[in-house]
């Protein structure tokens, strides 16, 4: 009797370790429906399903300068503002690309800033097949989340099992401290393509 009384205790915590392994262990369903990573690195052309993008600069500024309304703004942030430059283009129908996510090396997330109101070349991106477009996208990031840094970029914040670009930032600079070794004091957002900014440090 005490052995069979045993018996049925092992088969029962059994039993239940092994429903337990199953819960643990068992996809979330944001897993089972969450976006398919495309991997790519700075400067290569990543081709995800409705639209292909390429990394070519990041800039990291203390203060960005921005003309909001027809006045003047000098916008300070508690880390640094990194101004993420990119070229992008739809396959095979025109489409959208509006969410961009800085991912930090510990993964922690930062979603694109709303703080810059609407502009042309900030999210979201219309994008037609066979024309390139350069398009913005400005993250506030604290200096100790940009060394081991990914970007990821997808048509919509929320796309179920859509394609999500994830670019390695590998080819930002830093020091041995993993902070960027270019950080400018100020940004001017308006400036034209192609000029240098001031003040460099």
């Amino acid at each position: 009797m005490r052995i069979r009384v045993l018996g049925n205790l092992v088969v029962l915590c059994t039993t239940v370790a092994v429903s337990y392994g199953m819960q643990v262990s068992k996809p979330h369903y944001a897993d089972l429906t969450g976006p398919i990573p495309v991997d790519g690195a700075m400067h290569d052309t990543v081709h995800a399903r409705s639209f292909d993008v390429r990394l070519d600069k990041v800039v990291f500024a203390r203060a960005l300068k921005t003309n909001q309304f027809g006045q003047e703004k000098l916008l300070t942030t508690s880390g640094l503002w990194a101004v993420v430059s990119t070229n992008l283009t739809a396959n095979a129908a025109s489409t959208t690309v509006a969410d961009g996510t800085w991912q930090g090396p510990t993964g922690l997330r930062y979603h694109q800033t709303e703080r810059l109101g609407y502009r042309q070349d900030m999210p979201p991106h219309g994008v037609d097949p066979g024309l390139e477009k350069r398009g913005l996208f400005v993250f506030e990031v604290p200096p100790d989340q940009i060394r081991g840094a990914r970007l990821l970029i997808a048509a919509r914040q929320f796309g179920p099992l859509d394609a999500q670009a994830r670019i390695r930032l590998d080819g930002v600079p830093t020091g041995a401290d993993g902070q960027p070794t270019d950080v400018l004091p100020e940004f001017d957002l308006d400036a034209q393509q192609g000029q240098t900014p001031q003040g460099k440090s």
